[in-house]
């Protein structure tokens, strides 16, 4: 096999570590004598691509050589900048393209343009770097018979088919820090602290955090009794020789009783912001209690910058087995871990939603922590695939 061409983009939230990917596979299959072109901005890139239009060509293809991915791997974001773009429900057409051409829509399924600029491309297979949002159109791809792999990134780890995602270690390493850090601020008030993280619809961040830092949390997956909360905070902040407690609570965490709000237009896949949880919850504890908080948002700041020595370390993994997937002619395919090993495994069907924790193995429903114990025979990240 010589002499292939293959494209690659990134997609939805940049998340450190898509740049090692992008790096990888480049030099693997330069060296195989392959070609590979970057698609700009996600699937945006294939949507809005109109080849009569030289800007526009320019500004979504990019060819990819050693030259101009040999230092990209020192940083975070994404070479190839990314968008939340869904083809398959787009709101609104690119301003060249004739509307009578699309006369089901809004939404408009701009999967036909998609393929036909892939194959203007003269691409063979395309590497999707992305979270569910993304891979559920690569599914799409596959199911039109374009060879796709798949490559799963996200801070949230809740990708179905593999216990980890791309920038899942850094964004808890930087949270982490960021608790560790403002632990003297929080101490020196004798306040609550109460910490943000991402986590729409599943909880690893807040969790493995709150594993890391002992302290509690609250997650999608389970809603927890308010009172409950707060006292257990009064009593940690009664029991801490400095007078002062911590919670973490996931974007999506709620109370009984507790309306998530939302906000703002529906991004390409459906999703609204949600208006802050810890800003709500701090409002109910000074309500109750009295006690003075600290609210601090880790949202974004998780994502950026370069990537640690895990997400290195998987990141450059998952580029190789891409391009091994591709090379050796496997499709449909994502690269996972799945039982602490490497994998290849299906692209998960967007029907099933988000991976979910694991309530009964994962997380203390009494305590509101992390569950400590009965670890043996369970992989690294707690919870199989």
């Amino acid at each position: 096999m010589s002499g292939e061409h293959i494209g690659i983009l990134t997609g939805g939230g940049d998340v450190p570590g898509l740049n090692v990917v992008i790096k990888g596979v480049v030099y693997r299959a330069t060296t195989d004598g392959h070609n590979v072109t970057g698609i700009r901005l996600g699937w945006k890139g294939l949507t809005d691509l109109n080849f009569d239009d030289p800007k526009s060509v320019e500004r979504y293809v990019l060819p990819l050589t050693r030259e101009n991915t040999r230092r990209i791997d020192r940083t975070g974001g994404t070479f190839l900048h990314t968008s939340r773009t869904n083809p398959s429900k787009m709101k609104k057409l690119p301003d060249f393209v004739n509307n009578a051409d699309y006369p089901s829509g809004p939404p408009y399924d701009m999967t036909p343009r998609v393929l036909a600029n892939l194959e203007k491309l003269g691409l063979d297979s395309l590497v999707a770097i992305g979270g569910d949002d993304t891979l559920s159109y690569a599914a799409v791809l596959s199911s039109k018979g374009f060879k796709v792999v798949g490559i799963p990134k996200t801070m949230d780890n809740d990708v179905r088919n593999t216990e980890y995602c791309i920038g899942f270690s850094t964004a808890v390493s930087r949270a982490m820090e960021a608790i560790q850090r403002q632990r003297t601020t929080v101490g020196s008030h004798e306040r609550v602290g109460i910490f943000r993280v991402f986590g729409r619809d599943a909880g690893y961040t807040a969790l493995y955090t709150a594993y890391v830092t002992s302290i509690r949390c609250g997650i999608p997956e389970h809603e927890f009794d308010l009172n409950k909360m707060i006292d257990l905070l009064m009593t940690d902040k009664k029991n801490n020789p400095s007078n002062y407690a911590l919670v973490i609570l996931s974007e999506g965490a709620r109370w009984k009783g507790y309306e998530i709000k939302e906000y703002g237009e529906p991004d390409a896949f459906g999703h609204r912001k949600k208006f802050s949880v810890a800003e709500a919850f701090s409002d109910e504890i000074i309500a109750k209690t009295k006690a003075e908080t600290v609210v601090s948002d880790l949202t974004y700041d998780l994502r950026s910058g370069a990537p640690d020595f895990l997400d290195n370390l998987v990141a450059t993994s998952f580029g190789t087995m891409a391009y091994d997937a591709i090379t050796g002619g496997n499709f449909g395919l994502m690269t996972a871990i799945a039982d602490g090993k490497f994998a290849l495994v299906p692209i998960p069907d967007p029907k099933l939603g988000p991976r979910k924790v694991d309530i009964e193995k994962m997380f203390n429903t009494e305590r509101y922590r992390p569950t400590y114990t009965s670890k043996v025979g369970l992989p690294v990240f707690l919870t199989h695939a």
